[in-house]
């Protein structure tokens, strides 16, 4: 049997019992009477692998169900059921992509069978491709990151810093492309490897620079988002990126006239959270951060601030603990450096913690030795899985 679900979406009960009784061998099947129940079902026991479904059905007919199923589901193969006289119709939803391919009733079994079959074989290359695109991304994000933490640590710091309050910022907007705001948090300084050594000690203690300084970090988005504008479905991290420094009301880098909605969302969301990082990382305290930001008239977004505010009111359901290295666990929030034995500094505070960053520092902790406990904000168990849950999606 095939490991992969199918879906069969009709209106007609006798045919759904019909097609799982003849099929229920070689495949899993799924039924839905209709398209309402179909799109819960994707919803509520997803994904599916294959999804068949009649043309003719009420409320919303074939086309318009599987044109969902596309935007939400676009890996999900999907074939249309019609009948001779629809024929123009299916033909052209073949032609704009809408399905995989389009059976006309009565389908005998054998036919059936040998459609269901392509279209797994079709589903398994795309997961195929896209697990390879993914791991090549991911690498690909790795080696830059590696280089940052070469060249800058100053500014490794901060994207690590900053990554769980873009997530969070664009998860509380309904955002549900997490992955995308997440490496634009990470990625976002890897500019920087062009700054002479000391220039983001300057930024960060507020000393003004000026002349070369002033030029090559005003340069750092664009370098970075002309670099990723080569790897591929990097595009939109790399628009956000250029537009990091952008204010809302048009002013700011890049000298264009973007300016609102017009300018990328992550570049919107990271332009609240890098100045609350830089103003934190100041000596300000989050009450008075917040405050100097909403006097700056026209620099952020509305929307996004607001839901930056709502994100750090839900960290006051966190609570200050002392825990040792085998006791973390991801998404706690260090609040001081966890330093070797030796005295190095092995991670900075304000990290939010990785499974990877916590199987390292067991490590180091094995080696060197670290100083322990280390205090940190644990979040409840309510915010732990709500965060699991959104980041499965």
């Amino acid at each position: 049997m095939n490991k992969e679900k199918i879906l069969f979406v009709d209106d007609d009960v006798n045919i759904l019992d019909g097609f799982r009784r003849s099929l229920q061998r070689q495949f899993q099947v799924e039924t839905a009477v209709g398209p309402i129940q179909g799109l819960k079902m994707f919803n509520d026991f997803g994904p599916f692998a294959v999804v068949v479904a009649d043309l003719k059905m009420p409320k919303m007919d074939g086309i318009e169900f599987l044109t969902r199923i596309k935007e939400f589901y676009p890996e999900t193969v999907r074939i249309m059921l019609t009948g001779h006289g629809d024929m123009e119709v299916a033909i052209d939803a073949i032609n704009s992509g809408q399905v995989f391919r389009f059976l006309i009733k009565p389908c005998s079994k054998t036919n059936l069978i040998k459609a269901l079959e392509a279209a797994i074989k079709q589903y398994r290359l795309v997961r195929a491709e896209k697990e390879i695109m993914e791991k090549t991304l991911t690498g690909t994000i790795n080696v830059l990151t590696e280089i940052l933490s070469i060249t800058n640590e100053e500014a490794l710091g901060r994207t690590s810093r900053i990554k769980r309050y873009v997530r969070d910022v664009a998860i509380h907007l309904g955002e549900t492309d997490v992955w995308l705001y997440e490496t634009g948090a990470i990625l976002s300084q890897i500019g920087c490897i062009i700054l002479p050594p000391g220039v983001l000690d300057k930024v960060r203690t507020g000393e003004r620079l000026e002349g070369e300084e002033l030029q090559l970090y005003m340069q750092h988005p664009f370098i970075a988002s002309d670099l990723l504008r080569n790897i591929p479905r990097m595009e939109k991290v790399a628009d956000m990126i250029a537009y990091q420094e952008k204010h809302y009301d048009g002013k700011g880098v890049p000298f264009d006239h973007v300016r609102g909605d017009d300018i990328p969302l992550g570049a919107r969301i990271l332009k609240v959270v890098l100045d609350f990082d830089l103003l934190e990382t100041r000596g300000y305290s989050k009450r008075d951060s917040i405050y100097k930001m909403a006097k700056r008239k026209g620099r952020y977004d509305p929307k996004v601030f607001k839901a930056f505010l709502e994100v750090l009111q839900l960290e006051q359901h966190y609570k200050i603990r002392k825990v040792h290295i085998d006791d973390l666990f991801p998404f706690v929030v260090l609040l001081e450096d966890i330093v070797a034995l030796n005295g190095v500094v092995l991670l900075k505070k304000g990290h939010e913690v990785t499974e990877t960053i916590i199987e390292k520092l067991r490590l180091m902790d094995k080696a060197y030795g670290i100083k322990q406990p280390i205090e940190a904000l644990i979040p409840p168990s309510k915010i732990i899985e709500e965060k699991r849950n959104l980041l499965e999606k």
